[in-house]
């Protein structure tokens, strides 16, 4: 099979295809063809060796990628072979993505609901479960004033379109008109792009202060999306795709103001299963839309890592694995 392997981290370029052994599913296991790969931010970071958690970092070589879409073509031992077949969307336990053929535990994949493309249901795979967690978390409630930063992006995109499907008005911020645009579509009440150095300003302006903010951006974009909120309001933290977290102040300044920080707790994976399944129905029944803004193929993928590193990218970045989903990718990428 074709894989993308990391053999030393560094730049986009570090990202090599290979010809690999096949994977054959052991006792327990599911053999997925992929179609659709998965890319997120964090990947990029894992890639380079600077990953917020010192955990994540992988042992060399390695295989990214947890999150595909394919057909199961053959079980192990133990497996119900009615497996055998079906369109899915899985986990991969944390790695072994980037290639044609995935062996997982037969206990994740999920199906892929009737009407709902295979694309998609993987633009959804760890977005949606986020997302649907952070809406949760944050419950955002009809006629509040919500910010998201970094509107264009999966998780964002995402979050636009709950919190206005639950009532409230959403201030949409991101950077550069392209991105903009996405989030005017999508609904949101407010664009502003934040590399402007007034758009807290503007905010202010068109609102006044907000209610909730998703922060999934942090560094100083985070730091003035926090200076935003009201006393008494809200400020979901849940990313750092700046390189840093946001510097929220102490304790002392929050209780001062009666603001909450809300950090969505570590979630069990049968909690995030059902979470991911949820929001794939809610796909499949038209109430949520995957922004899929870019493709590359499988062989691209240091193309792929490279335009999310530039924040050339609109929602969802994936890889497409085949001779003729690769033709279309490169005219897509």
């Amino acid at each position: 099979m074709r894989a993308i392997v990391l053999r030393e981290f560094g730049p986009p370029e570090a990202l090599i295809p290979e010809d690999l052994p096949d994977p054959v599913p052991a006792e327990g296991q599911a053999l997925v063809e992929v179609e659709i790969v998965n890319l997120t931010f964090v990947e990029t970071q894992m890639r380079a060796g600077r990953v917020p958690n010192p955990a994540m970092k992988p042992r060399l070589p390695a295989i990214l990628g947890n999150g595909v879409g394919g057909v199961v073509t053959e079980v192990g031992a133990g497996v119900d072979r009615d497996l055998v077949g079906r369109r899915v969307v899985t986990t991969t336990g944390g790695s072994g993505g980037y290639a044609q053929l995935v062996a997982v535990d037969a206990a994740l994949p999920m199906p892929v609901p009737d009407g709902l493309g295979l694309p998609e249901a993987v633009a959804l795979l760890a977005d949606g479960r986020t997302a649907t967690l952070l809406i949760r978390s944050a419950a955002p409630a009809e006629g509040e004033v919500v910010l998201v930063e970094a509107a264009a992006g999966g998780v964002g995109s995402l979050l636009v379109q709950l919190a206005l499907a639950g009532g409230a008005r959403v201030v949409a911020a991101a950077g550069g008109e392209r991105k903009l645009a996405v989030a005017a579509d999508l609904g949101a009440t407010v664009t502003v792009d934040y590399t402007e150095p007034s758009w807290p300003d503007r905010v202010r302006q068109r609102v006044g202060p907000v209610d909730l903010v998703f922060d999934g951006v942090g560094g100083t974009i985070g730091r003035a999306a926090f200076d935003l909120v009201r006393d008494g309001g809200r400020f979901c933290v849940f990313g750092m795709a700046s390189g840093a977290f946001t510097a929220i102040p102490n304790q002392d300044d929050l209780s001062r103001r009666g603001i909450e920080v809300v950090r969505p707790s570590q979630i069990t994976p049968e909690r995030g299963r059902e979470l991911t399944i949820e929001a794939l129905a809610e796909a499949a029944a038209g109430r949520l839309r995957p922004v899929i803004g870019q493709t590359f193929p499988l062989e691209r993928a240091a193309g792929a890592h490279a335009a999310i590193e530039r924040r050339a990218t609109v929602g969802k970045t994936l890889l497409l694995v085949g001779e003729d989903r690769e033709a279309k990718a490169a005219e897509s990428g």
